[in-house]
C-alpha cells in the first residue's frame, strides 16, 4: 500500500498518480513533451513559467536553461496515456512536495488551457513508497521502466508475452527514462542523477527486469 508518511531528506522514493476518473491525461507527444520539460525545470529550485509558452521545446529548453540548486533527484520515470511514475530523492525539505506541486500545477494549466477544460486533472494527491533498500530499489527500477509493457501486452504482470517482441516495443517508447539506462544518448539525459547508474555493475537485460518487475509489488518492504 502507498504510503505518506513524513518524507526525509537523503531518501528515494517511489511516487505515482494517475488522471481523475482514469482518464488519459497525455493526448500527443507535444504532451507528453510538455510534462518532461516541467519536470526538468522542477527539480531545481528555480521558478516554473512555462503554461503560457506554446512553442517550447525541451531541446531549447535544455540548452537555455542554467544550473540551479537541486531540490530533488530524478532516478527514474515512466509516463502513461492516464497515470505516471516518478523515483526521486528528497535533496532539499520539502523538496519532493514541492517538486510535485510545481509539476502538476503547471500541467494541468498547460492541459486545461490546451483542451478548454477546467478543473483538476489528476486523481487527488499523488501516492508515495519509501525505497527502503538496494534491492527494493533494483526491483523498483525496472517496475517503473517495464509499466509501459501494459500497452502492448495488458497480462505481462502475469508472466503473459512474447519476451522479444516486448523487448522491442519498450526500446521504442519514448516517454521513459529506460532508454537512458541502456545507454541511447537522448536531450532526455538531462533529468536522470548520474548516481542512479552506480548502483549497477551491468544493466540488467529486459528479461531480468521483467522478472524483477513482476516481483516488485511481492517485495515486503
Amino acid at each position: 500500500m502507498a504510503n505518506r508518511k513524513p518524507i526525509e531528506v537523503g531518501e528515494w522514493y517511489h511516487c505515482f498518480n494517475r488522471g481523475v476518473d482514469k482518464r488519459k491525461v497525455f493526448l500527443s507527444a507535444r504532451d507528453y513533451e510538455r510534462m518532461l520539460i516541467l519536470m526538468y525545470l522542477a527539480k531545481n529550485d528555480m521558478p516554473v513559467r512555462l503554461f503560457s509558452i506554446r512553442n517550447a521545446r525541451l531541446k531549447t529548453i535544455l540548452i537555455e536553461t542554467g544550473e540551479h540548486k537541486p531540490i530533488v533527484q530524478i532516478g527514474a520515470y515512466s509516463l502513461m496515456p492516464n497515470h505516471f511514475h516518478f523515483v526521486l530523492k528528497e535533496i532539499q525539505e520539502g523538496g519532493i512536495a514541492l517538486f510535485m506541486q510545481k509539476v502538476f500545477t503547471g500541467y494541468t494549466m498547460y492541459f486545461n488551457q490546451k483542451n478548454d477544460r477546467t478543473g483538476a486533472l489528476f486523481g487527488g494527491s499523488y501516492k508515495s513508497k519509501h525505497v527502503a533498500n538496494d534491492e527494493y530499489f533494483k526491483h523498483l527500477l525496472s517496475y517503473v521502466h517495464m509499466n509501459p509493457s501494459e500497452l502492448f501486452e495488458p497480462k505481462w504482470k502475469d508472466g503473459v508475452g512474447d519476451v522479444i517482441e516486448m523487448e522491442r516495443n519498450l526500446l521504442q517508447y519514448p516517454y521513459s527514462s529506460l532508454l537512458e539506462f541502456t545507454g541511447q544518448d537522448r536531450p532526455q539525459k538531462a533529468l536522470i542523477d548520474r548516481s542512479i547508474f552506480e548502483l549497477f555493475d551491468k544493466i540488467p537485460s529486459i528479461r531480468q527486469m521483467l522478472r524483477d518487475a513482476r516481483a516488485y509489488e511481492m517485495l515486503p518492504f
